[in-house]
């Protein structure tokens, strides 16, 4: 999975990440260094991803569970494997 960016975060997030970062700023009572800010910025979109890639793992998870089992009660349909044009 790719990087996540702050142009494709949910307004929710985005709102999140500015949140942390002021109280990361009143906290230090100063205006934060580009490396304090990047910091902040990058633990947050890691938090971001793994919580992604969870969901996303249990949603292929998901799918291989729901997968069409084939029954075994039914005979084997030769139409089904045909093209309906025939073979070229």
């Amino acid at each position: 999975m790719k990087r996540l960016t702050q142009q494709e975060m949910t307004e929710s997030e985005q709102r999140e990440l500015k949140t942390l970062l002021d109280k990361a700023r009143k906290a230090q009572g100063r205006e934060l260094t580009n490396s304090e800010n990047n910091r902040i910025k990058d633990d947050y979109i890691d938090k971001l991803m793994e919580e992604k890639e969870k969901v996303a793992a249990r949603a292929r998870a998901e799918k291989r569970r729901n997968k069409a089992v084939p029954s075994t009660s039914a005979t084997y349909d030769w139409t089904a494997r045909t093209h309906p044009r025939g073979r070229r």
